[in-house]
């Protein structure tokens, strides 16, 4: 059975065309997982993937738009983000949270 101490998975930049999410990820075949921060003031410029991604906040809070939508969302709050729907964010405080991401084409986060 596979287990994971989070303290032993390598930090890296996991988006850093589009983003400064910075953090921890563990993949599987169909889904993969990150524990991930953001300092305030940084965030993910507009982009679109075709993976399903939902973001659950534990610390902090960040701005989202997606399509035309605009939402700030803090601890205890999650935002859904379809495939193919273009998205970006920025920190409104320091912020941790999990991402969860479709592995599409043997591909998560990393795109």
């Amino acid at each position: 059975m596979p287990v994971y101490a989070l303290d032993t998975i390598r930090e890296e930049f996991v988006t850093p065309k589009h983003s400064a999410a910075y953090g921890r990820l563990i993949t599987g075949e169909q889904i993969e997982v990150g524990l991930l921060r953001f300092k305030a003031g940084e965030g993910a410029k507009t982009h679109s993937h075709p993976h399903e991604q939902i973001i659950v906040m534990l610390r902090g809070r960040m701005k989202f738009t997606l399509g035309d939508e605009v939402a700030e969302i803090g601890k205890g709050d999650a935002v859904h983000i379809p495939p193919n729907v273009p998205h970006s964010t920025v920190a409104l405080e320091d912020v941790e949270c999990v991402s969860c991401k479709g592995v599409v084409g043997g591909v998560g986060h990393r795109i």
